[in-house]
């Protein structure tokens, strides 16, 4: 097992250096200099190389390069040509509006993968509904399904807001940066549910698609397994079908649910992207949306390797996970 977690912990970093230096490159081959997106147009020769100097553009390729990572190990991105700001500062304030969506967009997604899961499986009364309409909602592309989403529940049904995180003026502002987790330990619990009414609906446009394909797995599994030779032991002695699945199934059939998990986890933070544009979130998405027409490169690369070490570290967990669940993947 240290074996295992040491080769896994070496390719995340592996990874996550070879990510660092495909931006670096495009940065490198950008026609933006990034010395006159900072001092303007008008700055004159002595200021533009005393700039250069002091960001090291006028070191050894190499040497830029291990700077740049060094920099970005230490979660320093440079400076944003449209705010003048570090893109760290910014990322501090936008990062957690965007964590906060797609934490519960995973629960949601967790939760109908386990219903579909369960119901199809067990054949739960309502179960065939229940697929069709996740089916249907996971094939509209999430900027549609949110417009659709808008229409319907709040300018027809009126049951949820349109846009943005909160509308109480003064909601708490805490250690966490989360709406949800600040007001319950201010004791806040209309911000909480304020903030619930907003996270709802976007939440649950980001949900469909991973909850389907990660339900998807998970019921093939269940459905593999329900038949082997100790599910049917379990079944002789008397148990529920229900009992076998969760006591006995569940725990050899988890293994590629996670993987599907982990997949699905990238491409719900790029799912994030396109429905904060839709629901005016105030996240990350909002944030590169600005920065691309000006070509503020280094708010992109901020955003790029912070959304790529996500994806990174959350697969080498649920492989970590998946060892720990099945100890045979150790030695496969």
């Amino acid at each position: 097992m240290r074996g295992f977690i040491i080769s896994r912990l070496a390719a995340m970093v592996a990874i996550l250096i070879a990510l660092t230096g495909v931006m670096f490159v495009l940065q490198r081959i950008s026609p933006l200099d990034p010395v006159h997106a900072q001092l303007g147009s008008s700055a004159s020769q002595a200021a533009i190389a005393a700039r250069r100097h002091e960001l090291g553009l006028d070191q050894p390729v190499p040497v830029q390069f291990w700077h740049y990572l060094t920099a970005a190990a230490h979660g320093d991105f440079g400076t944003s040509y449209r705010t003048r700001r570090p893109v760290s500062t910014d990322l501090l304030h936008f990062v957690p509006a965007t964590l906060e969506l797609a934490l519960c967009a995973l629960v949601i997604a967790l939760v109908l993968a386990a219903l579909l899961a369960f119901a199809t499986t067990l054949r739960w009364p309502g179960a065939g509904v229940l697929r069709a309409v996740l089916f249907a909602g996971a094939s509209v592309p999430m900027f549609l399904l949110g417009i659709l989403g808008l229409i319907v529940f709040y300018q027809r049904l009126g049951w949820v807001p349109a846009n943005g995180r909160s509308s109480i003026s003064g909601a708490p502002t805490g250690p966490t940066g989360l709406l949800t987790v600040d007001g319950l330990l201010a004791g806040r619990f209309d911000v909480v549910s304020d903030a619930f009414s907003h996270l709802i609906l976007p939440a649950t446009v980001i949900a469909l698609g991973p909850a389907v394909a990660i339900g998807r797995v998970l019921r093939s599994s269940l459905l593999t397994d329900i038949d082997s030779d100790y599910a049917r032991t379990a079944k002789a002695k008397g148990l529920s079908p229900a009992r076998i699945l969760l006591r006995h199934v569940l725990r050899n059939c988890v293994g590629a649910a996670l993987s599907m998990t982990g997949l699905q986890v990238g491409l719900m933070f790029s799912g994030v992207l396109v429905v904060e544009q839709v629901f005016g979130w105030p996240g990350i998405g909002q944030y590169v949306a600005q920065s691309i027409p000006v070509a503020d490169f280094p708010a992109i690369a901020g955003v790029t390797l912070l959304l790529g070490a996500v994806y990174v570290v959350i697969n080498t967990v649920v492989d970590l996970l998946q060892a720990a669940a099945d100890p045979r993947l150790v030695t496969a």
